[in-house]
């Protein structure tokens, strides 16, 4: 695998650890006292964007096989 610095597949691994990192802050956000219901909202919308990346560029880097 090339794990130059710009490619798909190093960036792939970026994201993945980002949203890692952000599942982490949501758990904590949501266990906070007192509850920043805007910044939670925040995170979990960043999440779900990153979540979408994730999936777009995994497909482009493994497309399905023909049926």
């Amino acid at each position: 695998m090339d794990l130059n610095l710009h490619s798909p597949e190093r960036r792939l691994i970026e994201l993945k650890i980002e949203h890692a990192d952000l599942n982490a802050l949501v758990d904590l956000a949501a266990h906070a006292l007192p509850l920043d219901e805007l910044r939670l909202r925040r995170l979990k919308k960043r999440r779900l964007q990153l979540r979408d990346q994730i999936s777009l560029l995994a497909e482009s880097l493994d497309p399905p096989e023909p049926a």
